[in-house]
């Protein structure tokens, strides 16, 4: 609860901590709004492949044109200033970096730049949790080995549902269930960029007058989104999925700890301690009071009569039972509050959430009938959506993970709802984010934990 008396403290010291953001988008931008606020913080560097968007998202977001004209790193490390280039790596040599934040969303780049991390000692916030569900518990064991903080992103859900469950355990409490809200419906699972739009109720021309990626918002609706951010979580805190994935139950938030608990006790989990995603809208289509279609939750347990009485005696919103309770967030502020992950890095040396095994994993899943010789193309795209399950269980199909979906053509017909495999796929052996994936199914196997 100290961070900004300590941001403070290194401002007046004239130790800023010194940060460099790779990819300018909506996320980065929202970074940008506040970094600026922030003391303590020197924006050293923004890499973006479109330099002049970087520059307009800095213009955007408030900062004086003078203090980004910095003609190169050692430039605005003199100067207090910062540069804009086009390149991550470069960002990362620079002298004098202290973190590092990659919000790209190409899980091929947040490896490179994990590595290139842990190569020049610079803690890393990824935002990227693409590359986080591909590979996290690989890269964060290679930070780990290289002394840096490899950490989710503050303001992204899944770190503060990391926060949740370890405010939870902290308190001596069992955690029944975590995760978040989200708009679900099952014929969402085979939305495509060309039918986006019309699950969200927005025309095509609006969304593309407003600039929203169609590809990228569809990845929120169809499910891998969802998928993608409950394997971060479960990586990171040691709850698991069900064996059948997200099963995305209508729930309230008055309703979550009578919805969020096992069968026996009134409920719709497979078992305790598992990640869950709960639609807004229920089966029928209609949107439920009170949703938590932004927000976060976590679900947990009284340990004795004595903490059930305590519930009751503050009002607590419990199950039938009185034994569970729920606590949510009902918004999570994306890049407002991405500043949190970097003070807790630059600061204290600390994650804000980090893999800590490989529990989870995202499958790719045929969207419709798919055909040998057809090229994949991806989260978000028409042909493959993402679906959670266990890791063990993953391994054991031979699953191809989402986030090496696209660019490679199928070898085989797949039907649609059917789990794509490596065997499925013409898979370049030489392709360096493909062998990273494969050396974490090899060397993380033995330590998995698999499926309740």
């Amino acid at each position: 609860m100290n961070l900004h008396s300590m941001l403070a403290a290194r401002a007046e010291q004239g130790r800023p901590i010194r940060v460099g953001l790779i990819g300018a988008g909506k996320f980065g931008s929202m970074f940008l709004a506040q970094a600026r606020r922030t003391p303590g913080l020197h924006l050293l560097a923004v890499a973006d492949l479109d330099v002049p968007a970087a520059h307009r998202a800095l213009a955007a977001t408030g900062w004086p044109e003078e203090r980004t004209e910095a003609a190169s790193f050692d430039a605005a490390l003199k100067s207090g200033g910062t540069f804009v280039a086009d390149e991550g790596r470069a960002l990362i040599a620079a002298d004098g970096m202290d973190v590092v934040i990659d919000a790209t969303g190409d899980p091929a780049a947040g490896i490179r730049h994990v590595l290139d991390c842990c190569r020049f000692g610079r803690h890393i916030i990824m935002v990227n949790v693409e590359a986080d569900a591909l590979a996290g518990p690989l890269l964060a064991r290679r930070a780990a080995e290289a002394g840096i903080v490899y950490s989710l992103a503050y303001g992204d859900q899944p770190a503060l549902i990391c926060e949740q469950v370890d405010w939870a355990r902290a308190s001596g409490f069992d955690v029944v269930a975590a995760g978040k809200g989200t708009l679900y419906m099952p014929h969402f699972h085979v939305s495509t960029p060309e039918t986006v739009w019309d699950h969200y109720g927005l025309g095509a021309e609006r969304a593309q007058a407003s600039g929203l990626n169609a590809k990228m918002f569809n990845s929120f609706l169809d499910g891998t989104k969802s998928a993608i951010e409950m394997a971060a979580v479960a990586n990171a805190t040691g709850l698991t999925p069900s064996p059948d994935g997200l099963a995305f139950p209508p729930c309230a938030t008055s309703d979550l700890a009578g919805t969020l608990i096992p069968p026996a006790d009134g409920g719709c989990l497979h078992h305790k301690g598992q990640v869950e995603v709960i639609s807004s809208r229920d089966r029928h289509g209609r949107d439920i009071d009170d949703d938590l279609r932004w927000g976060v939750y976590v679900v947990f347990e009284a340990p004795s009569d004595y903490v059930e009485r305590c519930f009751a005696d503050y009002g607590l919103v419990t199950d039938a039972s009185g034994r569970y309770t729920a606590l949510w967030r009902p918004y999570h502020l994306i890049g407002l509050e991405l500043g949190i992950s970097v003070a807790y890095a630059g600061l204290m040396d600390q994650a804000t959430g980090c893999a800590t095994g490989f529990r989870a994993d995202v499958a790719a899943t045929a969207k419709r009938d798919l055909v040998a010789g057809e090229v994949l193309d991806g989260e978000g795209g028409a042909t493959v959506w993402g679906r959670l399950m266990p890791s063990a269980a993953s391994l054991k199909r031979g699953a191809l993970p989402i986030g090496l979906a696209h660019g490679m053509a199928l070898k085989n017909d797949v039907a649609e709802g059917a789990t794509l495999c490596w065997s499925d796929v013409d898979a370049d052996n030489d392709d360096e984010t493909a062998r990273f994936r494969r050396e974490m199914e090899t060397s993380l196997a033995p330590t998995m934990a698999g499926a309740p």
